[in-house]
């Protein structure tokens, strides 16, 4: 791992913050307005991860509707962002460990940068309303990147309004998408358990696999401890990332 990393790049969604019980009630207002069946909560958990339009895809599936037309999906996801970004943190809460951690890592001179799917203001809004927004330097969101997550340009994207180089920096994450995009950076990737999305992080294939963030300073700085000698990350490791139409 690096050492002493220069820069750290933070998902959002089930990575900083608990966003599922929004996320599932905006879902659950969207869909009981057109007559489809709300998934439970831990079901929304395991559909979260690729976005708000295919969160919508994933919930349709689920309550057993045929896939909608992407002219229908559009104006559903267009209503969710509306329900959305009227109340983003009525139920969300930061995880445990988040503030210390990101102390400790502003205490040791490490820029912050937010590499999240979600839109853009919803993100800044959730940032804001939670105390988060103040630790980041920089915050990019699924609408405002060029290309999102698992594509390396989303990560390299924060990397450079950091003014951070990706040899000195590592990828904190919840997900597949996550380490995707950070292999395809040469970033070390470390995720945690308690995230979103189909896959326990501990199946990935990541760096390191923590419970939370709490976790995490005493992690970088025994890696630092020891020089890296014993346990060397293997940033190879992981399924690269292929952008769409060129894979299998």
């Amino acid at each position: 791992m690096n050492l002493r990393p220069r820069a750290a790049l933070f998902d959002l969604d089930g990575t900083l913050v608990e966003t599922l019980p929004d996320i599932h009630a905006v879902l659950a207002e969207l869909l009981t307005e057109i007559g489809v069946p709300v998934p439970a909560r831990e079901r929304v958990r395991r559909m979260i991860g690729d976005g708000a339009r295919m969160l919508l895809v994933r919930a349709l599936a689920d309550a057993g509707r045929p896939t909608a037309e992407d002219a229908e999906i559009e104006a559903l996801y267009r209503r969710f962002l509306a329900l959305y970004e009227r109340h983003p943190c009525r139920y969300s809460t930061v995880f445990p460990g988040v503030f210390d951690c990101l102390e400790w890592l502003r205490g040791e001179g490490v820029k912050l940068g937010v590499c999240t799917n979600k839109p853009q203001t919803a993100s800044e809004q959730l940032l804001e309303a939670l105390g988060l927004a103040p630790y980041f330097a920089s915050v990019v969101g699924g609408d405002r990147a060029i290309r999102r997550k698992p594509d390396p340009a989303h990560p390299a994207a924060v990397l450079a309004e950091l003014d951070a180089a990706p040899d000195r920096a590592i990828m904190v994450g919840d997900s597949r998408n996550d380490l995707l995009a950070a292999r395809a950076l040469g970033l070390p990737c470390i995720l945690v358990r308690h995230g979103y999305g189909p896959d326990p992080a501990d199946r990935l294939g990541a760096d390191r696999v923590i419970d939370d963030l709490a976790a995490l300073p005493s992690l970088l700085a025994a890696e630092d401890a020891v020089g890296d000698r014993e346990r060397p990350l293997d940033r190879t490791r992981g399924e690269p990332y292929e952008p769409e139409g060129k894979g299998a």
